[in-house]
């Protein structure tokens, strides 16, 4: 048995009924091997066994009363995964499926990703599963108040600095980071994703989308090509889909799609992004609205469906395993060149297989969509400063960011024999650096 299998035995046999967490760490060190095998002290460290066993992990109960007076309890989560390069960065995420399987997939991932922009942070993530829909703004604020009662002992602007994820937006942060301040009697950068008043940075809400379109146009760019004169479909109409958009058509592309979990509009003549912001940001709506508004549009139920339209780039910024090997045969079939991944793991393994056997360009979401952690952690620098730099300053600093990503992902490949192959390139350009930093600093 290879070493890389021993491990993985290992971690399925110590880790029972955790599959997500399986499948994140088969999927990594499959694709590991041809560094493991180039470097045989790695084994002799234990470094995959370390590697795959996380720091830490911290569970916890969560009390909280509702509005009618009744006690409530959630399970709060913390895993503190790898700081070899830095200290904990990764999200908290507030959603009832959030189990430590879930969590401790997610802190895995969140090792390469950060590592992956080249910025001194460690990977980490957390949550519980509380669900903040249909609950009012007092009952959010007693639970944030709750959870950071007892987690606000595990975290720190050098230790673990926590962000938002799905269900944790600014409001959350700002209860949360209140209930720090008020406990610790310090106002410090441990939470990022703050509101500018209170330590937070520009670009922070465009991060992930604008970050996405950076690393799409400098792949492009590497074939002598770019977005300008592409058509452009798009899944989602969060946050990610949005300024994915807008950067796409600022830089020249015409994007024809947006969706929601009911379905999704095309607009042949490119989508209008004052409308949907009114509808989404301003409106809470769903897409179908779009449709009602803009002559000429087009609203299909089902949302898969977008994945149907003609494109030359295809960016799924929605939700994950969205995009499955029937959706991938399509998009090939159409002249797809290049698919970029806004979303964690929009693609199913069968659908990542399709595009790399038929060349399409497949950024996978740990290089594509590392935009928002790199913004998390320019704004840890700035809160570190006491400094406060502008869109400009910040927009520039993430555009040069996620073209390094490109870059050492695109070489990472070439080195190992796997040209092309941006999956295997990412996975082994983030262990790289987080193997060297365990490799020098001792078995521990």
């Amino acid at each position: 048995m290879s070493y890389v299998e021993s491990v993985l035995a290992r971690v399925k046999e110590q880790n029972p009924n955790e599959p997500e967490f399986h499948q994140a760490v088969t999927e990594v060190l499959h694709s590991l091997q041809a560094a493991i095998d180039a470097n045989p002290q790695y084994e002799k460290a234990g470094l995959l066994e370390r590697l795959t066993e996380p720091e830490r992990v911290i569970m916890f109960r969560v009390p909280w009363v509702d509005d009618k007076g009744n006690v409530q309890v959630n399970k709060g989560y913390r895993v503190q995964f790898n700081s070899a390069i830095g200290p904990y960065k990764g999200g908290l995420r507030f959603h009832p499926s959030v189990n430590l399987s879930i969590i401790k997939f997610l802190g895995f991932e969140q090792i390469f990703k950060n590592s992956l922009t080249g910025l001194p942070i460690g990977g980490g993530k957390g949550g519980s599963n509380f669900d903040p829909k249909g609950k009012s703004d007092n009952e959010i604020m007693r639970f944030c108040q709750s959870f950071m009662t007892e987690l606000y002992r595990h975290i720190g602007a050098d230790t673990d600095v926590p962000a938002g994820d799905i269900g944790v937006g600014g409001r959350e942060i700002g209860y949360m980071f209140g209930q720090y301040k008020r406990i610790r009697d310090e106002h410090v950068g441990v939470l990022t994703g703050r509101g500018l008043s209170y330590g937070g940075s520009l670009v922070r809400t465009e991060a992930t989308g604008y970050g996405l379109v950076y690393i799409t146009q400098e792949a492009l760019r590497s074939k002598g090509d770019s977005l300008q004169g592409k058509t452009v479909a798009i899944s989602g109409s969060g946050n990610v889909a949005i300024y994915a958009c807008q950067k796409a058509q600022q830089l020249g592309a015409k994007v024809v799609t947006m969706s929601d979990s009911n379905g999704y509009v095309y607009d042949k003549d490119g989508i209008k992004l004052d409308v949907v912001k009114q509808i989404k940001e301003v409106e809470r709506g769903r897409i179908k609205e779009y449709a009602e508004r803009v002559k000429g549009a087009e609203y299909h139920e089902g949302c898969k469906g977008v994945w149907t339209v003609k494109c030359d780039v295809a960016l799924p910024c929605a939700t994950q395993n969205e995009l499955d090997e029937e959706s991938a045969k399509t998009l090939v079939k159409n002249g797809v060149k290049l698919v970029g991944e806004g979303a964690n793991m929009p693609t199913t393994l069968a659908g990542t297989d399709v595009f790399l056997k038929n060349g399409v360009v497949f950024l996978p979401g740990k290089a594509a969509n590392a935009g928002g952690v790199a913004t998390s952690a320019l704004e840890m620098a700035q809160s570190s400063g006491r400094l406060f730099w502008s869109f400009e300053e910040v927009d520039a600093k993430l555009k040069g960011i996620m073209e390094n990503i490109f870059k050492n992902i695109d070489e990472a490949a070439k080195k190992y024999g796997f040209e092309g192959n941006y999956v295997v390139g990412a996975n082994i350009a983030g262990f790289e650096k987080v193997a060297n930093a365990m490799m020098a600093q001792g078995i521990v």
